[in-house]
């Protein structure tokens, strides 16, 4: 029985190059029309090239099937060209067609199979051939969209717990405050490792690994009463969970799911249901909380956590389809100081860090800083809730609105309005109309950075290597949530205000506004990507 293979490509000779022309599931599908191709193309020469994805190799492998040189086959043997077979769902065969060469052994690219040239027919980005399997791109896109909720949304919820457990054990503000402030600097730092883990073995491992952390932090968190099993749980078990449930994860799985004309759609549309759990998951555990104590709270929710291991098992079938490379496969290492090396990543990261310090800040203390101003803790509960019901509106614009206009405008713009934003409810009187106006509109500012920022990333250095250089951004992004929610409390206790904080993230609004401005937004060139 000959072997079966996941993807077949039928490409032609170009002299130096390879030209995909199609790319199918079914060798069938290939050799179908073969004639008609070799006389519409008027005789140059064709093969078919099988891919199988290696497990243990974590790399794609080929092998040349057959090649037609057109000078020596007798092409008015028509019956005998379409009774060409290929290992193709159980079927079995082969040929001895004319002077068919023999097939190649198994190797890595590009030692046996010559890579295809740009064109308008075979798309080649970045030296990556974005083709898969699209339905199960979009199912991939709706599962991993609800684990970013679940993984989102129950975090999201984690500062309604402020106020009951420092009320309850006595603490001021900064100790619980102090424990998500750990969770997010962990979840920064595991991140770039989840990444690789994800480039390297497939995201379902990094979802399923983190899955379970997920589930024994906020099940441990539930049983804590001390600073160190809050600072263990909420901190850094949950902090290293999230680095393989949420963005980092999920858009680079999505994205190298997408060619390039789709993807800051399809980045937008994973960002809009992380924040749809927001809008679920936080105005629903402030019931719950009210319902049977943050304790029991937190215990349900390790529960629910667990749902986003099934989920993510799409992701074992769901991958980008084989790569066929223009010069030899970049290492992650290779990857890594391409990038370091180029200004406009550090600039994105610097940028970046402003998101972080925003988001956490405001996703721990809004709920504490209205009910300081006189209004209910529903009210904050609310407020979290509207900001991210908003920002599935904000995610998604930005995704749509990224893919016609430069990235690095759009992120300027969306940090400026962020500093206008804040400043006005800070001057403004304060009032429930006001807070929930300033949460709408923060809201549609919110997340709609990460499509931004994760499509510059896959734009300039290609989707191969998405999750891993995500990761070292969201570090830079992280240290920034770690500074935001600890800075917070500590401002708070110290001062009995949140008034200077405020105004600490406006003067960073603006400053990310700034450093985005000169990002170059093209791609890297590299010397395997010259044509000659």
């Amino acid at each position: 029985m000959a072997r079966q293979f996941e993807y077949y490509y039928l490409q032609r000779n170009n002299g130096s190059t390879w030209e995909t022309l199609e790319q199918s599931g079914s060798a069938t599908t290939l050799t179908s029309h073969l004639n008609d191709r070799m006389a519409a193309l008027g005789g140059v020469g064709l093969r078919i090239v099988g891919a199988n994805f290696n497990e243990a190799a974590g790399a794609w492998l080929y092998e040349q099937l057959f090649y037609i040189d057109p000078s020596t086959v007798d092409l008015t043997g028509v019956d005998r060209i379409r009774a060409l077979t290929f290992p193709d769902k159980g079927e079995s065969g082969g040929t001895t067609l004319g002077n068919l060469a023999p097939a190649v052994d198994q190797v890595k690219v590009p030692k046996s199979v010559s890579p295809p040239a740009r064109s308008a027919i075979s798309r080649v980005n970045q030296g990556e051939l974005a083709q898969v399997n699209m339905r199960l791109a979009y199912l991939a896109l709706t599962l991993g969209g609800i684990i970013a909720a679940l993984a989102f949304g129950i975090r999201s919820g984690f500062g309604l717990y402020l106020g009951p457990i420092s009320l309850e054990f006595g603490y001021g503000f900064e100790v619980f405050a102090f424990s998500l402030a750990i969770q997010n600097l962990i979840w920064g730092l595991a991140q770039p490792f989840a990444g690789a883990l994800a480039d390297r073995y497939g995201p379902f491992k990094a979802i399923a690994i983190g899955t379970v952390l997920y589930s024994a932090g906020t099940i441990m968190l539930s049983f804590a009463d001390t600073p160190g099993l809050f600072y263990l749980s909420a901190g850094v078990l949950v902090g290293a969970a999230l680095a393989g449930t949420s963005f980092g994860i999920i858009l680079g799985a999505v994205g190298q799911l997408f060619p390039p004309e789709r993807r800051s759609w399809a980045l937008g549309v994973t960002g809009a249901a992380g924040s749809l759990g927001q809008f679920l998951f936080v105005p629903g555990g402030q019931a719950l909380l009210e319902a049977v104590g943050w304790s029991n709270s937190a215990l349900i929710m390790g529960v629910v956590a667990l749902l986003m291991l099934p989920l993510g098992l799409v992701f074992l079938k769901a991958r980008p389809a084989a790569s066929i490379a223009t010069g030899p496969t970049q290492t992650t290492g290779a990857a890594l100081r391409e990038a370091f090396g180029y200004p406009s990543f550090w600039l994105l990261s610097a940028g970046f860090f402003v998101c972080g310090f925003h988001v956490a800040y405001i996703a721990v203390h809004l709920p504490s800083f209205v009910v300081d101003i006189g209004l209910s803790a529903q009210v904050g509960a609310w407020a979290l809730g509207l900001v991210g019901l908003f920002n599935v509106i904000g995610s998604y614009s930005a995704g749509v609105l990224g893919d016609k206009f430069p990235k690095k405008y759009l992120l300027s713009s969306l940090y400026f309005g962020r500093s206008i934003v804040m400043a006005g409810f800070v001057l403004l009187p304060p009032s429930e109309l006001l807070v929930y106006v300033f949460a709408g509109t923060m809201g549609l500012l919110w997340l709609s950075t990460v499509p931004l920022t994760s499509g510059l990333i896959a734009d300039i250095f290609g989707p191969r290597y998405m999750s891993t250089l995500f990761g070292i951004v969201f570090l830079s992004h992280q240290i920034g949530a770690f500074l935001g929610a600890w800075l917070g409390g500590y401002v708070h206790d110290t001062l009995g205000s949140y008034d200077l904080v405020w105004w600490v993230a406006v003067a960073l609004g603006l400053f990310s506004a700034i450093v985005h401005w000169p990002i170059r937004e093209e791609a890297v060139v590299r010397e395997a990507d010259v044509v000659a």
